[in-house]
């Protein structure tokens, strides 16, 4: 049964949100919000009967937009907007990011300055509420005059004339509304321009990287404490006095993390006495200080992209007044480049935790380094055992290095240069689903590896939360004394880290809250 969800328009949380992604939530919207969009549509509509030109209402969009419609257009005006801007390419966007998009817009609509009546509104909650997840292509929005493409396709679909998804299938939208008694949209004075204008899908396409980062966050923490016990590391550089004395939130949580994770590993105290190594490489010792940045970065981005789902990005703005007062301002906060530079933030912490994750693998299968059997096999020559798995890990590694360079940096002047300086914020945002599909491979693998190099230090064990990451990853990935079929492996691996399964470990120690 699906959870009532009451959401207050500027007070959208991130649990909220990670809800209304998952699709287990009705929703409706505070009573507050009501008399707020009554009292800026009638703005609208009075400036619609009226004769003085008003952008979105009664002219012409972008550069046309000292063209006069008359009142007679103004409906087909908003009708062929959402048409004229269905342009869309490219693969459907995820249903989670989808279903983000219509409440983010339905929230930022009824917070009263976009002028639309409440039947739009309602519109996108009743579509949300009977989980139609409008078609809409991924690419084709450069994220300033706001998501145009994919918002327009999301709205066609409102409106009967465009495609919803339903299993995976393309179908015609009227006939899925008619399905569940929900009645076309029909679109009255700068509805059209406010349904598509605005950063609705770059944020939500950012939201989900951030909400998936988070699970793989945790993963590579666990990875990462797996590893430096394989390899019969020192815990010593997780000592709290040194992370204290240089005051990085992220890094003093995250080495606490760590400890908490080692926290009776005999392991760790078979080589306590005596251990040759004075001081481990830095993909082991410095996982705080790495970790850590990546953390206080993703709770930046969290902070960016909160405001903005909880924000009016459209355009013109409507500024009605209890005392009867009102005005249309015409802006920018369609313009993306928050996100932007937020998904460009979130794109290098993804980078470096695939990065170091990586070098661990590589510190694993190397004798030299981390005293275990070269290749993590017993009878290396005529096994390979992990050296090709690292070789993937290195090719993903070095994917995400290209995909990390920012989007944000790029420009390129549209509608006849009346938009001249563009955020590319969602494909900065869209790209982030890669980076973290290649990280969490890697972060799979370093599983797999961390799990074999515990095979060649039995009968001893590792602490009792590591040994419950061991055990799980041997459910479905067994010892490989020998080579085997591996991709089968690596892919269980994959699931493991993206379900989820690994985070409670690092949010019951530690202190540790990845966004929250």
């Amino acid at each position: 049964m699906s959870i009532q969800l009451e959401i207050t328009p500027g007070h959208i949380t991130l649990d909220q949100l990670r809800q209304i992604r998952n699709g287990d939530v009705q929703l409706s919207l505070h009573a507050s919000s009501t008399e707020i969009i009554r009292r800026a549509a009638a703005v609208v509509q009075a400036a619609a009967a009226g004769d003085a030109p008003v952008y979105g209402v009664n002219t012409g969009f972008g550069k046309l937009a000292s063209t006069r419609i008359s009142k007679e257009d103004l409906a087909t005006l908003q009708f062929n907007l959402i048409r004229s801007h269905c342009v869309g390419v490219g693969a459907p966007l995820q249903p989670g990011v989808v279903r983000m998009m219509l409440a983010t817009k339905a929230a930022s609509l009824a917070r009263g300055h976009s002028g639309v009546r409440e039947e739009v509104v309602q519109s996108l909650l009743a579509v949300f509420n009977a989980g139609l997840i409008p078609y809409v292509p991924a690419q084709g929005s450069v994220g300033a005059s706001g998501d145009l493409a994919p918002l327009a396709h999301m709205t066609l679909a409102l409106l009967g004339e465009g495609e919803m998804l339903v299993d995976g299938q393309r179908k015609p939208a009227l006939a899925e509304l008619q399905k569940h008694g929900i009645a076309p949209l029909v679109l009255q004075a700068k509805e059209g321009l406010a349904l598509i204008n605005g950063t609705q899908t770059s944020t939500a396409l950012a939201l989900e990287g951030l909400l998936r980062y988070e699970i793989v966050f945790a993963a590579a923490i666990v990875s990462g404490a797996l590893s430096l016990d394989a390899a019969r590391g020192s815990d010593g550089p997780f000592d709290a006095r040194i992370h204290a004395v240089r005051g990085q939130p992220g890094q003093i949580e995250t080495a606490a993390a760590y400890r908490q994770l080692l926290a009776g590993s005999a392991i760790r105290a078979s080589h306590q006495e005596g251990d040759e190594r004075v001081q481990d490489p830095y993909c082991l010792r410095c996982q705080p200080q790495v970790m850590g940045a990546c953390l206080d970065q993703s709770r930046y981005v969290r902070d960016v992209l909160l405001r903005e789902a909880n924000a009016v990005t459209d355009n013109p703005l409507v500024f009605a007044n209890a005392d009867g007062t009102s005005a249309m301002v015409s802006g920018g906060n369609f313009h993306a480049e928050p996100v932007a530079l937020a998904a460009d933030a979130l794109a290098c912490a993804i980078a470096e935790v695939g990065a170091i994750a990586e070098r661990r693998i590589a510190m694993l299968i190397d004798t030299s380094v981390s005293r275990l059997p070269a290749f993590l096999t017993a009878n290396a020559g005529l096994n390979s055992g992990f050296m090709i798995a690292h070789v993937t890990a290195a090719a993903l590694a070095s994917e995400n290095k290209s995909l990390a360079h920012p989007a944000s940096v790029d420009s390129l002047p549209t509608s006849a240069n009346q938009e001249d300086h563009v955020s590319m914020a969602t494909f900065g945002a869209r790209r982030l689903g890669q980076m973290l599909d290649n990280t969490a491979h890697i972060i799979g693998i370093e599983l797999l590896a961390a799990a074999q190099g515990f095979e060649f230090l039995r009968p001893l064990q590792s602490s009792a939360a590591l040994e419950q990451v061991h055990a799980l990853v041997r459910k479905t990935c067994p010892a490989m004394p020998t080579d085997h079929y591996m991709a089968p492996d690596i892919a269980h691996a994959f699931e493991l880290v993206g379900s989820g399964a690994l985070t409670p470990l690092v949010q019951n120690v530690g202190g540790l809250v990845v966004l929250n």
